[in-house]
C-alpha cells in the first residue's frame, strides 16, 4: 500500500471533500492523510468543512500575485507540507506549469462532465448537455495538464437524463457520482505504488 499526503484545492462548497473525509472517518482510506485543504478564497465554505474535520486549512490571497506567483506560494506549501498527491475538487483557478512540472502525474481534477465533452468552467456544464440533447452525462477524474481538462483520464463514471431532466436535478445526479469518484480513486492510488 502507498501512503498519500493529500492536499485538496477547493473554492466551493467542497461537497465532494466531505465524501473523502467520511470516507476517512469510516476507515476506508486509512493509507490516505488529508493533510491540508487550501482555497483561494477566504470564506470558502470547503474551508469551514475541513476546519471542522481537524484538517489543516490555508487561504492564500490571489490579490497582487500572478498566476505563477500564487502557484510557487502554493507549490511551497505543498512541499512543506510533504504532499505527493493534489486533488482539485471545485477549484476555479487554472493552475500553471509552477505546480503542475513539480507534481507530474499526482495531481487530478474531478470535472462534472464526460471529458473530452464538456471542458471548460465558466460554462453551465448541466445545462449544456441538457440543451444539446445528450441521454447521458457523468463526471470525469483526470490528470492535471498545462492543456486546461485535456490531460489523461483516470476514471468516468455515467448517469442517464431522465426526460425532465433539468440542470439542477442533473447537478444533483452528477454530484452523487463525483463523491463516490473521488473515493474510488484515492482508494486505487493508494494501491499504486508508482506514487511517491
Amino acid at each position: 500500500m502507498n501512503k498519500i499526503n493529500l492536499a485538496v484545492f477547493a473554492s466551493t462548497r467542497g461537497t465532494d471533500l466531505q465524501a473523502i473525509i467520511d470516507a476517512k472517518n469510516e476507515g476506508n482510506l486509512e493509507h490516505v492523510n488529508i493533510r491540508l485543504v487550501l482555497s483561494n478564497k477566504a470564506d470558502c465554505y470547503a474551508l469551514e468543512r475541513a476546519g471542522n474535520a481537524g484538517i489543516k486549512t490555508v487561504f492564500v490571497d490571489p490579490k497582487g500575485k500572478n498566476r505563477l506567483e500564487f502557484d510557487a506560494e502554493c507549490l511551497r506549501i505543498c512541499q512543506e507540507n510533504e504532499i505527493n498527491l493534489i486533488y482539485l475538487i471545485g477549484y476555479m483557478r487554472i493552475i500553471s506549469g509552477v505546480l503542475i512540472s513539480a507534481y507530474q502525474g499526482k495531481i487530478l481534477n474531478i470535472h462534472p462532465s464526460l471529458l473530452p465533452k464538456y471542458p471548460g468552467m465558466d460554462l453551465d456544464v448541466h445545462a449544456e448537455v441538457i440543451r444539446n440533447g445528450e441521454t447521458e452525462s457523468g463526471c470525469t477524474l483526470h490528470f492535471v495538464t498545462e492543456d486546461l481538462d485535456a490531460g489523461p483520464i483516470f476514471l468516468q463514471e455515467k448517469v442517464e437524463l431522465s426526460k425532465d431532466e433539468t440542470p439542477e436535478t442533473l447537478k444533483e445526479k452528477v454530484q452523487e457520482l463525483e463523491k463516490k469518484l473521488v473515493v474510488k480513486g484515492l482508494v486505487l492510488l493508494s494501491e499504486n505504488k508508482q506514487l511517491n
